[in-house]
């Protein structure tokens, strides 16, 4: 029967939960806030502001890394959130001037590009190695009830008090996070003396020489490159194909997160590397499944079928790819691990976000879905494929490799 986590532990969980769910409302709610705001202005200032979120964390993964392994986390998740929130509460008296928002966009994401690593570093210390998955079951649960909050909600705040007043809140929930981590008492303080560290790309070679963790991780990120490309088709798929409107879109929205949240619990009960690993290429072959549904069936309950298992699965790669990256990864360089990890996948996202503007101008959302639902089965299927070949290896006599947490 698997160990509770202890009332302490519990409690600095909780808060660190609650805090990742406020930031999350914030940050559905401020980017729903300038696209509709993006939108009529320019396709290309929609991009720009795409770009500029998830930009640093591709660019910036070894430096992120770095900082997470040299300085105590939980002190420096806060700053990260502090300047996170500094970012964005500046754009609200610059939307006039598209450039100075795309900027602070830019500076908000290099906050992000350290946050991010770090919270994954930090919650096997709050949870403890052994309850480290259920602890990232608990963090991914809060993010994505923050989430359906964020974008439920969200819109209707906007359409009240107007888009600077929602930004200024979403600057005000980062800082609502930093209060509640004041109030959790453990702390990651990495060991050792900097320069007996490995360097800043010491992540990616890691990652690198990792079969098993490289098989899974290459594996996601070609799933996520691939089935991405719904989310720039689902406003017309719902339109032209299921002949929607905006409640059918919120709807389906609503489908997906429903479905992330059952993903999350059934992640939390792996324990071993193999299940993590064989997880993440079965989510990746069901994420497909789930987005040829409507692509076979174009109606709306078929549609909402698929959207929940999509969301199942996205849910249980949440959850699976921090455990995954713990279970493999030294815990004194785990900051660069999980840094380099989410550049691959963050990478994958950005590239199949720009195919599919190309797509959807080339052909119809249906066939988009169809592209991207095929893609995400082939990828799930070689990372399949490849996991086990790893993880064979490492069980035979002649394999080496790290063993599991």
């Amino acid at each position: 029967m698997e160990a509770p986590v202890v009332a302490p532990a519990r409690r600095d969980l909780t808060l660190t939960a609650a805090g990742a769910a406020v930031s999350e409302f914030g940050n559905a709610l401020s980017l729903l806030v300038l696209l509709f705001w993006a939108t009529p202005i320019s396709p290309l200032l929609v991009a720009a502001v795409l770009v500029a979120e998830l930009l640093p964390l591709v660019l910036g993964a070894p430096l992120a890394g770095v900082l997470v392994d040299r300085l105590p986390n939980r002190r420096l998740l806060i700053t990260a959130l502090l300047f996170q929130g500094a970012a964005i509460a500046a754009i609200a008296p610059l939307m006039g001037r598209p450039v100075f928002v795309v900027a602070l966009v830019l500076l908000s994401g290099c906050g992000r590009a350290v946050a991010q690593p770090c919270i994954s570093a930090l919650v096997p210390h709050i949870a403890g190695e052994e309850q480290a998955t259920r602890g990232y079951a608990w963090l991914s649960t809060g993010r994505s009830l923050g989430s359906m909050a964020g974008v439920t909600g969200g819109a209707v705040l906007a359409g009240v008090f107007g888009h600077p007043a929602a930004l200024l809140v979403d600057g005000g929930t980062f800082l609502a996070y930093a209060a509640l981590l004041a109030f959790v008492r453990t702390e990651r303080r990495p060991s050792g003396t900097h320069e007996a560290r490995p360097s800043a790309l010491a992540g990616i070679r890691h990652v690198r020489q990792d079969a098993v963790l490289f098989a899974a991780i290459a594996g996601l990120a070609f799933c996520v490159g691939a089935v991405v490309v719904i989310n720039v088709a689902d406003p017309a798929f719902v339109r032209y194909v299921l002949h929607g409107d905006e409640l059918v879109l919120g709807a389906m929205q609503a489908c997906w997160m429903t479905g992330i949240l059952i993903g999350n619990r059934l992640a939390a009960r792996l324990e071993t590397v193999s299940g993590v690993a064989h997880a993440i290429a079965v989510a990746a072959v069901t994420t497909g499944i789930g987005v040829l549904v409507p692509a076979t069936f174009p109606f709306i309950v078929p549609a909402g079928i698929g959207w929940v298992i999509g969301g199942v699965s996205n849910g249980v790669h949440n959850v699976a790819l921090n455990a995954v990256v713990r279970m493999r990864t030294p815990e004194e360089m785990r900051g660069r691990a999980f840094a380099a990890v989410g550049s691959m996948v963050v990478g994958a996202n950005l590239l199949g976000t720009a195919a599919a503007g190309g797509l959807l101008l080339a052909v119809e959302p249906r066939t988009v879905f169809a592209l991207g639902g095929t893609g995400a089965v082939l990828s799930g299927s070689a990372c399949l494929a490849f996991v086990r070949r790893a993880l064979k290896r490492e069980e035979s006599p002649a394999g080496a490799g790290l063993s599991s947490n």
